[in-house]
């Protein structure tokens, strides 16, 4: 097949750091090891702490390395990869590998400009955390939206700011009685108190039924010991008419036997007898039609 853009694939390599030569005729036919290892390369090089098991040499192998690596990208770098194109591993994976090597290439680009602008000693040495990135995207993303639902939730308090202002002013304004405040303070005292008298009633009952559940634990696993044990004792012990089942059962098969052999030979002598009658039939007839 063609590709298109491949000499913008083999210099974005380059540039990226990538430590062997790539050329057209690698991908003329199915070269799955070189997309592997560019891809997992890129992964490497997308996040370092990235645990893609590089296993490829069977098939199983291969389907499961693909996979993972499409799953990568598409939830670390919202790159959607085909796997087909990119199992094929011929000029159609490259188009799948040039969607992630484009994004690489722009970060490192918007991070520390053209790679062809760096001296050659530092251009070896330079490095970044695209990772980092992603995840500074999504917590501003996730503040983007707190700040969003956070703010309509003000507006709508802000809205209500003419009423309550009003019924905070009467309420600043209202002298303050002591009787009335005591009594709102022991009702909430008695609230509270029924709430803690409840919570450890509960904790007594959880104590209770959690000591019941261990006796009834306790009691099945000795009722268990005894059923092993009785299980045991009737495996071990011979039945008293054992010796005289065993006795019947071997008469039983030589009664059988001879049974068998008795049928065989009333069998064929039954076919014997069907045999003469039908001579003595044939031969009557012969008889009769010579008279």
């Amino acid at each position: 097949p063609a590709l298109p853009h491949f000499s913008d694939f083999t210099e974005m390599m380059r540039a990226l750091g990538y430590p062997r030569l790539i050329s057209m005729e690698n991908f003329h036919t199915p070269n799955f090891m070189l997309v592997s290892e560019v891809l997992l390369w890129l992964v490497k090089r997308y996040e370092p702490q990235s645990d893609i098991p590089g296993e490829v040499e069977t098939e199983q192998d291969r389907v499961f390395f693909i996979k993972a690596v499409a799953q990568f990208m598409a939830t670390k770098a919202h790159i959607k990869l085909n796997t087909k194109k990119l199992y094929q591993a011929d000029g159609y994976a490259v188009k799948e590998l040039l969607k992630v090597t484009s994004v690489l290439y722009g970060a490192m680009n918007t991070q520390g400009g053209e790679r062809a602008d760096l001296p050659e000693e530092d251009s070896s040495k330079f490095k970044f955390d695209l990772g980092s990135k992603i995840a500074d995207l999504k917590a501003a993303r996730q503040l983007a939206s707190e700040i969003t639902s956070k703010g309509a939730v003000l507006y709508d308090l802000l809205g209500k700011e003419v009423e309550l202002r009003e019924a905070r002013t009467d309420s600043i304004a209202r002298p303050l009685e002591i009787n009335e405040a005591e009594k709102v303070m022991k009702v909430a005292i008695n609230s509270v108190l029924e709430q803690v008298q409840k919570t450890k009633d509960m904790l007594n009952n959880v104590a209770l039924d959690e000591a019941s559940l261990e006796a009834k634990i306790e009691k099945r696993k000795l009722e268990l010991e005894r059923s092993q044990k009785r299980l045991q004792t009737l495996q071990s012990v011979r039945p008293a008419f054992m010796d005289e089942y065993e006795k019947i059962e071997e008469q039983l098969q030589k009664q059988y036997s001879s049974y068998l052999e008795k049928f065989r030979n009333l069998t064929y002598m039954e076919q014997l007898l069907d045999d003469h009658r039908r001579t003595e039939q044939e031969m009557f007839e012969v008889r009769w039609e010579m008279l």
